[in-house]
């Protein structure tokens, strides 16, 4: 019997019929993430918030050893009383943002370790009632590879400015937080100060706006931001 934690890895959905581009590109990040939770000597159980009833999820989830919440398309600004109308604008999943946004209130609340990855650090930010910035420039490319290498300052010490530390931090992103929610902690900005990596007060729960999942950097990112919320719900327990 197979006794190696679980991380769920809550991503959108499994197919993109109507961007089929994203979908590759999306693929790719979510294979790196598994191969690197695997390697920790996790189990990594990918699960689309689009795709599973909301029960389902949210009892998966909720027996989980860690959570870990994936990219994907923009958060629907109606959850953080924004427009749906703004610059860059593309299809929303709404009823994937609401379960997403359920199982992270549950995390927090339990105390199941809990990691966010670009709009998983977004969802976390709103579902704790914070708001986003809609739409910037600056941390994303329009042609070619959409990543860029963006410059960071930790905001003290943690274990999260170091994984940042050591580079490169690779964003594509065009939204980020703009009020930070009541209980997060700034734990990392770019050098133009947009917030890039925050923390829970009191859960171990941690959002990073880049991509450590990126097959660059998902073998040493990913698996040193997974033992430091796994740390943390340890100590907390």
């Amino acid at each position: 019997m197979d006794q190696r934690p679980t991380a769920v890895l809550l991503h959108v959905r499994d197919e993109r019929p109507h961007a089929p581009d994203f979908q590759r590109e999306l693929d790719v990040l979510n294979g790196a993430t598994m191969d690197a939770v695997n390697a920790l000597g996790w189990t990594a159980d990918l699960v689309a918030a689009a795709d599973v009833a909301e029960s389902v999820l949210r009892e998966r989830t909720g027996r989980a050893d860690a959570v870990i919440v994936l990219g994907g398309e923009d958060v629907d600004p109606l959850f953080y009383g924004g427009v749906r109308d703004y610059p860059g604008a593309g299809m929303h999943e709404p009823e994937a943002d609401r379960v997403s946004i359920a199982v992270i209130r549950d995390a927090v609340e339990r105390g199941i370790p809990l990691l966010g990855i670009c709009r998983g650090l977004q969802l976390m930010n709103v579902a704790l009632g914070g708001t986003l910035v809609p739409d910037m420039a600056g941390h994303r490319s329009l042609g070619g590879d959409p990543f860029v290498v963006t410059p960071v300052i930790a905001q003290g010490e943690s274990a999260v400015g170091t994984v940042a530390a050591i580079g490169p931090v690779l964003c594509t992103h065009h939204q980020a937080i703009d009020d930070l929610a009541p209980g997060l902690r700034v734990l990392v900005r770019a050098a133009d100060g947009v917030i890039e990596g925050v923390a829970h007060e009191t859960a171990p729960a941690v959002g990073v706006q880049w991509h450590p999942e990126h097959p660059a950097t998902a073998a040493t990112q990913v698996g040193a931001l997974l033992r430091h919320v796994a740390d943390r719900g340890a100590r907390s327990s």
